[in-house]
């Protein structure tokens, strides 16, 4: 079992920045991908972006490349979002996922993951 708690989201204009962060806890191990997806309403939950949690290798959705970063601490079992030039288009819930395994191949579907948080708002106004 793995358990992620999401925190950071809140209310920004357009154009500010935000980081979110995760804290995982239990089977989380070099093998695993950790992922950011969004979701907001009316629409399918969509990948953000994955690191290799062994090997820091990334992977970006194309609207959010140039804008946001995936980290990660292994010390502290942390997984960072910072996200730069915030459109009203992020505007989602985002939530921290978990892959058992992956090692390098980034996977973007929202299926191959095994362990989800809870989800933190981000909301960007215009």
């Amino acid at each position: 079992q793995v358990q992620l708690v999401e925190s950071g989201g809140g209310l920004v204009p357009a154009g500010a920045s935000l980081r979110l962060s995760c804290a995982a806890s239990g089977r989380v191990f070099n093998s695993n991908i950790m992922g950011w997806f969004r979701q907001s309403p009316r629409k399918e939950r969509e990948f953000v972006a994955g690191i290799w949690w062994g090997g820091g290798v990334t992977k970006y959705a194309d609207s959010v490349k140039g804008r946001f970063t995936i980290s990660r601490d292994n010390a502290k079992n942390m997984v960072y979002l910072q996200m730069n030039s915030l459109k009203s288009e992020d505007t989602a819930v985002y939530y921290c996922a978990n892959r058992q395994w992956g090692g390098s191949n980034i996977d973007s579907m929202t299926n191959a993951y095994d362990y989800w948080g809870q989800g933190t708002q981000v909301t960007v106004s215009s």
